[in-house]
């Protein structure tokens, strides 16, 4: 099959990076347009990124020297030539709605890695693996765009991408009611290094703008339901979070804590893990939930990377005196939880008829 052509919308940020390495070999997608601020615009990829390369493969060859477009000025230019975008802007959250919401009025999709439209109510904002049926909400966004084939669609926060995966094949099984989390958060996730963010060494920071309320809250939008045109967030389970930045380079780990109306047995969890499938995509890991035996494990320096950085490490299961069960987990966060999250959840909007590609548009 022909690919897709895609451009990257914020392409000289950390997550910006990210999707650059992942379009490199991708069987459905070649990277054609790299676009970013005023201030990068006109220079090679190379000359805009200099010295903040943040990945630890090289910089392909195939982009260094590219073009870099503005990613508002030349917006008409961009749509036109591309079948969509994926956006990791650092913007205002108006700002980057705003934006998100031209590219989709010229007919462009939108896969978003920002959070400033998870809670419009008929923007879908799915992993895959959860609740891939949000999709069908695209229908009636565009039609309040008044759009063809344009959308927005979006991942999660990438600190959900350790847990809820976890935690969604017991839900509704077994009625999970409260859940309790403690996620310990790596730098990059704020687009740092340690270069750059010399106070995160030796050190913990027990506060993160915005994560804690996102972390408690966006579940129960990938646990709605689509009505009436748009995303009806559950209400429940009840989560509380605490969020902590630590010094690791990537990846997110979290302490969670669990309650049911109908307590399952540890080998009835432990099944329902074994047995979680796999997306059916080209990104998607092999296995999508694996445990560790050992009482050390998942550790992040270790398992992050697990199954290309897209599969969920988990480990000590066990019980607990104020819950009924608590247990450890991780994902990558800028692979499973920021640009490989979107990379998933763009090819599923392609296996679906979602995202069509210009020689294809009647």
């Amino acid at each position: 099959m022909s690919k897709y052509k895609v451009g990257i919308v914020g392409a000289t940020g950390m997550v910006g990076q990210r999707f650059v390495t992942l379009m490199e070999n991708h069987p459905w997608f070649e990277l054609t347009v790299l676009a970013a601020s005023a201030r990068s615009a006109g220079k090679t990829y190379k000359e805009a990124v200099g010295t903040r390369w943040a990945m630890t493969t090289p910089m392909p060859a195939s982009v260094q020297d590219m073009i870099i477009k503005d990613a508002e000025a030349d917006l008409d230019e961009i749509a036109s030539a591309v079948d969509f975008v994926f956006c990791a802007v650092n913007m205002k959250k108006d700002e980057i709605r705003a934006l998100e919401e031209k590219y989709a009025r010229a007919e462009c999709p939108v896969v978003s890695n920002n959070s400033a439209h998870r809670w419009t109510p008929d923007v879908p904002m799915v992993v895959p693996e959860i609740n891939a049926e949000h999709i069908k909400v695209i229908d009636s966004q565009k039609a309040r765009l008044g759009t063809k084939y344009g959308f927005i669609a979006v991942k999660s926060n990438c600190s959900l991408q350790s847990y809820i995966p976890a935690l969604n094949p017991l839900k509704d099984e077994f009625g999970l009611n409260k859940a309790l989390v403690c996620t310990y958060q790596a730098i990059s996730g704020a687009g740092k290094t340690f270069e750059t963010a010399p106070e995160i060494v030796d050190n913990v920071i027990p506060y993160i703008g915005g994560e804690e309320e996102k972390s408690e809250r966006e579940p129960l939008k990938l646990w709605g339901k689509l009505e009436d045109g748009v995303i009806k967030t559950a209400e429940a389970p009840s989560i509380t979070a605490q969020c902590f930045r630590v010094a690791a380079s990537d990846g997110h780990m979290a302490a969670v804590f669990m309650s049911f109306d109908k307590k399952p047995t540890i080998e009835e969890i432990r099944d329902r893990w074994e047995n979680y499938p796999a997306a059916d995509l080209p990104s998607a890991p092999k296995k999508f939930l694996h445990y560790f035996e050992e009482d050390n494990r998942p550790q992040t320096k270790l398992d992050r990377n697990l199954e290309n950085g897209m599969a969920v490490s988990i480990g000590r299961l066990r019980p607990d005196t104020q819950y009924d069960y608590k247990f450890v987990c991780l994902s990558h966060n800028t692979l499973r939880g920021a640009a490989g999250g979107a990379v998933l959840l763009a090819e599923l909007l392609c296996k679906e008829g979602y995202i069509i590609p210009h020689a294809e548009r009647a």
